[in-house]
């Protein structure tokens, strides 16, 4: 009797429909990962999650402040338009993460309430192997943590435990860190906690705005996520501990953080 032929590894990712910083991360994937017939789906949830349309305008507000944010505001516009073209076109210049994934005959689910009952059978049904976040604004239950066989991990752009929370890298350059950290972790119910699978550091070059070393580490961070995987699918991981109460942790920079990192010759864009 013939033995059944072996099936592919799955990878499911879970991320945020974010045009910006996110799409340069899978942009950098698709194009350097070697075995992308494993890659069972992208869940894209609403950027930054739960927040109202009018929360999240004025968080944006506060953060880039009045001109950046019309300007932030007419390119987000943009994207989304030439996104949905790129998307019906066939177009070879993405604008979006639907529009890249179509073009890499990547399955796209769009979901908001990934740990809903609905939703936690349709991952069953996928049966992946490994489930990615990459800046999913939500965080994973229990259930969900426990679907694939290889475990749920979080790519975090912070050298955890230190940096834990919201825009690592902001934080990093408010402290005139020299460093930015990218960190490959298992997930667990809590914030960016979870052992440790792998840890590099980006050089923060000098007078780098924030949107340039953000958009370097996305970049870099693919690169890191597949050593991960590789290291993961070999069984060739040592892990680390990742002690929160030996770290430190940031919540999103109000407008009164974003003053001081101008203050201390730093530039969002």
């Amino acid at each position: 009797m013939e033995s059944a032929p072996a099936r592919n590894f799955r990878i499911l990712f879970i991320t945020q429909d974010d045009p910006f910083y996110v799409r340069l991360f899978f942009e950098e994937f698709f194009s350097a990962y070697q075995h992308r017939d494993e890659i069972a789906g992208v869940v894209l949830a609403a950027a930054m999650g739960k927040k109202s349309p009018f929360s999240l305008a004025r968080q944006m507000l506060d953060f880039y402040g009045p001109l950046n944010f019309i300007r932030i505001g007419l390119l987000f516009i943009s994207y989304r338009v030439l996104g949905n073209l790129a998307t019906l076109s066939g177009w070879k210049k993405f604008y979006s993460i639907q529009s890249l994934c179509k073009s890499c005959h990547v399955q796209v689910l769009r979901e908001n309430r990934v740990n809903s009952p609905d939703f936690l059978e349709k991952v069953r049904a996928i049966k992946p192997d490994l489930i990615i976040s990459v800046a999913a604004p939500v965080i994973f239950k229990k259930e969900l943590l426990s679907i694939p066989a290889c475990g749920c991990i979080n790519i975090h752009h912070g050298m955890l435990p230190q940096y834990r929370g919201m825009l690592p890298n902001f934080w990093q350059m408010f402290h005139g860190e020299k460093q930015a950290g990218i960190t490959v972790h298992e997930m667990s119910e809590k914030l960016d906690d979870g052992r440790i699978i792998i840890q590099e550091a980006e050089e923060i070059r000098p007078d780098e705005t924030l949107d340039a070393l953000i958009r370097r580490t996305k970049r870099r961070g693919a690169r890191v996520m597949i050593k991960a995987i590789e290291r993961i699918k070999s069984g060739d991981v040592t892990y680390r501990e990742n002690r929160a109460e030996e770290g430190s942790y940031f919540t999103f920079p109000s407008r009164r953080d974003v003053l001081e990192f101008k203050r201390r010759g730093k530039s969002i864009l």
